[in-house]
């Protein structure tokens, strides 16, 4: 990671450097477009596609061409390059790129530098780009779109990404629409909608990439009524396409909105949309979620090519109905028109569980392994199956049998050993599982519960914390709701467990609803720590308004805590006024904390006020405040060691940024293979 952090402490000189205007930057191109251009080929297309299959052909190729009087490394380099990247032989890629005569060619730059995105390596293509920089190549409309997947790789991505947008805007791509809609979907996927809607508001020409993608954002943020707004807002100017329908009825799936799913489907079939693939299945889904068993069927009988996914969200539908007769008939009738997914023989399978039919589970297992479709998900679902049927032998004989297990498999045998009465050795195979550092699940917890006979309010406030611990506020309320039904009467301790478990799960009603209820239906007085989780709980979910409203109008002592939580919102969120608000109070609260002079100083240099700045760096420095380096620690063979970012001190450092450097390579290798 040295190269990258050393390319990235040159930014602020880059950004200063001579700045070249591009001549015509393309408005209406995609990458989609310009990766199709840089494999067209001065030979035959099916040459190409014999390429693409073998590397050693490639090189063979190559090398036919050198020795050739026709190669020319200039006119072949933008195609040999993604050829060897697609094989990931980067080594190859540069030699191809450092035979090129002319350094100045903006399309050879753009091809090197997306090979190394593509393949992970974001600190060499950052690298690449600096060199690219201060050669002073020109930039065109591809130059900083190839850049986007590499500053998402990134932990700072949202730093950098705006030191890429402040550079980008001077150069004069501020104008580009495919610029814009690339820096938008840089802030969203970073999770920083304020910063999209920024750059959204300030375009002078709009696309529909442009509209889907902040009402993606919206939706991400489970914002839904601005996402609403906006889509509304995008039909007076220009009419929607089906990958934005498709975006819109995800949300009328997600939250249950059939009035809207409905009109959307009317929208559809009046702009005469094709309703194949992704949009029809959206709606299958929306009926599916929300809809009566007419629509769900009348529409499923209507689409002209089904394909395996309409198949499973039909059988999904009469899983969640408890209609067994129907999944079967469902799915022999999708045997005659096409072949099942694994997903498929999953789902029917776990319905065949809830029924316990070990007849058709064991002839389902049987056409598993037949078709090839054994995998270990399917596996898993039927150790799950057998051990619901109470057939233990063969569900340990398939928990032997898979490699790598997960918190999902072992908490499908150790509960198919409690249901069976076994317990000594569901308690034993748990242990195994935390000696192998497999977190436990949501239904292990409730497993575990169900084996204790005095299960009180320690025991019941303890089962939510742990769930939300893990990020499973669903499951924490529904044991919340379980405790209350036997009677078990909840105290401040367990709403504060069940507040943190919908904030950290993003469960904005549910939390509300919580916080209702232990003031208006327990009776209890929230606390500031209470207040502190509804704060944050608002915060993650962008309604920053309100929660500055809870902190002035509910809570009459503030602590750091609670502005702490909603300055961390603001800076996911891109809202730099009320984060500066935040920070101050912060700081009114802890002045000699230097940490919060630092955070308030930050802000101030996102919006280029340096003078500001200056002044906060000068206060701290005349102040004697010295921020205090984070430090993490690792224990190993009874000794606790000690790290600060940039240590040098430790005796096995060259070891340490060794190994550092190893496990950084593998986990780019891990993450190519899991992208490709």
């Amino acid at each position: 990671m040295r190269s990258l952090f050393s390319s990235l402490s040159s930014y602020p000189s880059f950004l200063h450097s001579s700045l070249k205007k591009p001549p015509s930057p393309l408005h209406a191109h995609h990458l989609k477009s310009y990766h199709h251009h840089l494999l067209t080929p001065p030979f035959p297309s099916s040459s190409v596609l014999h390429l693409r299959q073998d590397l050693q052909t490639l090189k063979k190729f190559h090398a036919s061409l050198i020795i050739s009087n026709c190669y020319k490394p200039i006119s072949i380099a933008s195609k040999l390059i993604p050829l060897y990247a697609q094989f990931d032989d980067l080594n190859s890629a540069s030699s191809v790129f450092e035979a090129v005569q002319e350094p100045s060619n903006t399309l050879i730059w753009n091809s090197i530098i997306k090979a190394h995105v593509d393949s992970g390596s974001s600190d060499s293509a950052f690298f690449l780009y600096r060199q690219m920089r201060k050669m002073g190549v020109e930039h065109d409309s591809f130059t900083f779109p190839i850049l986007k997947k590499a500053i998402l790789l990134l932990p700072n991505g949202v730093l950098v990404g705006r030191m890429i947008h402040c550079l980008a805007t001077k150069m004069g791509f501020q104008s580009d629409v495919y610029f814009c809609n690339t820096m938008m979907d840089v802030y969203v996927k970073c999770g920083c909608i304020g910063y999209a809607c920024q750059v959204f508001d300030e375009m002078s020409e709009r696309d529909l990439v442009s509209w889907t993608t902040v009402i993606s954002g919206y939706v991400y943020e489970r914002n839904v009524t601005d996402a609403f707004e906006l889509f509304r807002e995008m039909r007076l100017e220009l009419e929607p396409g089906p990958v934005t329908v498709v975006v819109m009825l995800q949300v009328c799936c997600s939250y249950r909105r059939l009035v809207e799913g409905r009109q959307l489907h009317s929208y559809v079939m009046k702009r005469g949309f094709p309703i194949t693939g992704s949009l029809q299945n959206s709606i299958l889904k929306m009926y599916s979620n929300a809809g009566s068993i007419n629509e769900v069927e009348i529409f499923f009988s209507e689409i002209e090519r089904r394909d395996v996914v309409s198949w499973n969200i039909l059988i999904s539908w009469y899983i969640s109905r408890k209609d067994i007769m129907e999944v079967d008939k469902c799915f022999n009738k999708m045997q005659g028109e096409i072949r099942p997914s694994s997903e498929t023989l999953t789902l029917v399978i776990s319905a065949s569980g809830k029924n316990g039919d070990l007849f058709q589970g064991k002839r389902l297992h049987g056409v598993a392994i037949k078709s090839g479709l054994y995998d270990y998900v399917l596996q898993t679902s039927l150790l799950d199956f057998y051990a619901k049927c109470g057939d233990m032998e063969v569900a340990a004989q398939i928990f032997g049998e898979i490699p790598f297990k997960n918190s999902i498999t072992w908490s499908a045998m150790i509960s198919g050993l409690i249901d069976g009465g076994h317990f000594e050795d569901a308690i034993e195979l748990f242990r195994q599982m935390r000696n192998g550092s497999t977190e436990p699940m949501a239904e292990i917890f409730k497993s575990l519960v169900v084996m204790m006979v005095n299960r009180d309010l320690v025991t019941w406030t303890s089962m939510i914390e742990g769930c939300g611990a893990h990020g499973l506020g669903f499951e924490a309320l529904q044991l919340f709701h379980q405790m209350v039904e036997e009677g078990i009467e909840p105290n401040s301790v367990t709403f504060l467990s069940l507040l943190s478990a919908c904030s950290h799960s993003g469960l904005l009603s549910e939390g509300c609803g919580v916080f209702y209820a232990m003031k208006w239906r327990f009776g209890m007085e929230p606390d500031l720590n209470h207040y502190t989780c509804v704060v944050d709980l608002l915060g993650r979910c962008g309604k920053l308004k309100e929660a500055l409203a809870i902190i002035l109008k509910l809570v009459p002592f503030s602590d750091g805590r609670i502005w702490g939580a909603l300055f961390a919102a603001c800076r996911v969120h891109g809202n730099q006024k009320l984060g500066e608000y935040a920070a101050k109070r912060l700081l009114d609260l802890e002045p000699s904390n230097a940490g919060y002079c630092t955070l308030l100083s930050n802000i101030q240099a996102v919006d280029e006020r340096w003078d500001e700045v200056e002044e906060v760096r000068r206060r701290m420095k005349d102040n004697d405040l010295m921020k205090k380096p984070g430090w993490s620690c690792v224990e190993a063979n009874g000794l606790i060691h000690g790290f600060v970012s940039c240590d040098r001190l430790h005796p096995q450092i060259v070891e340490i940024y060794e190994t550092v450097d190893v496990l950084s390579r593998k986990m780019h290798e891990v993450g190519c293979k899991l992208n490709s």
